[in-house]
């Protein structure tokens, strides 16, 4: 018996079965107590390694991702924009813009959410098995240009060319030079209907020539490969985190006498 059990073991791991390998041995007493049928057994027993591979593969997806943090759906403040498309969000958690290879950009003030539900919308796309990648504009130009110095920048475009996402959070926060647009400008052009791009950004694309160095020709070229197949997303009110800060026009007795109209203001 400890031979067939040990050869057994031996051929789960060859295999790669490890959830197999730790539970064979409860399952087949528990499948014996329920007088299962051989098939049935084995299709318990497969079906929990599928799920145990499938489980470890998201969670493998997640950390790949890089998110700064963990966001879902679930915990965004819905009533504090002053203006959002629920509808058309929630819409986006079904991916149906991936068979599509559209690009979704969120536009809004600081501290509107824009990061919060592209993360969530990330983290879900992993969740369901699609690999996604996260990065600020500005690591992306500083990987690249440090791939560009050595000679490596075809293999160096790969990082951002391969995921079913790339998330580019923060355009527009600082200025982006010639040199940096050019690259930036790389990534966007070799994703254009092979991959779907993710976009944060404070500004509003009349605006974008700021960002990318007043270079209007250079703006015009990503913009036009974003919104051909692009679906935005505007976000329109204050800041979350400052919604319970004092107005600096007014004291503390004046913020604390009347409560409900600072709420008011603040929606």
């Amino acid at each position: 018996m400890k031979n067939k059990n040990q050869r057994l073991m031996d051929n789960l791991k060859y295999l790669k079965l490890p959830y197999i390998a730790d539970h064979f041995q409860e399952d087949a007493a528990e499948a014996a107590r329920k007088n299962l049928s051989h098939i049935d057994f084995l299709d318990e027993l497969i079906n929990a390694e599928a799920q145990h591979r499938y489980e470890r593969m998201v969670q493998r997806r997640i950390k790949n991702a890089h998110f700064p943090f963990i966001k879902t759906l679930d915990q965004y403040q819905w009533n504090h924009p002053k203006k959002i498309n629920r509808q058309q969000i929630q819409h986006l958690f079904g991916l149906s813009f991936l068979d599509t290879q559209d690009n979704i950009i969120f536009i809004g003030n600081t501290g509107v959410g824009k990061t919060h539900l592209a993360i969530a919308l990330g983290y879900h796309a992993c969740c369901k098995g699609h690999s996604v990648l996260f990065s600020t504009a500005m690591d992306i130009i500083s990987y690249l240009s440090a791939a560009q110095a050595t000679n490596t920048l075809i293999q160096g475009l790969k990082k951002y060319t391969a995921p079913t996402i790339l998330h580019i959070d923060e355009i527009g926060y600082l200025p982006i030079d010639k040199r940096g647009a050019d690259l930036l400008f790389q990534v966007i052009s070799k994703r254009y209907e092979r991959g779907s791009i993710m976009i944060t950004t404070n500004r509003p694309f009349k605006q974008w020539p700021q960002i990318f160095d007043n270079d209007s020709t250079l703006t015009s070229a990503i913009l036009d490969r974003l919104l051909h197949h692009g679906q935005v997303s505007v976000i329109d009110g204050k800041s979350y985190r400052m919604k319970d800060r004092i107005n600096p026009d007014e004291t503390p007795q004046q913020h604390d006498k009347n409560p409900q109209q600072n709420d008011d203001k603040d929606k």
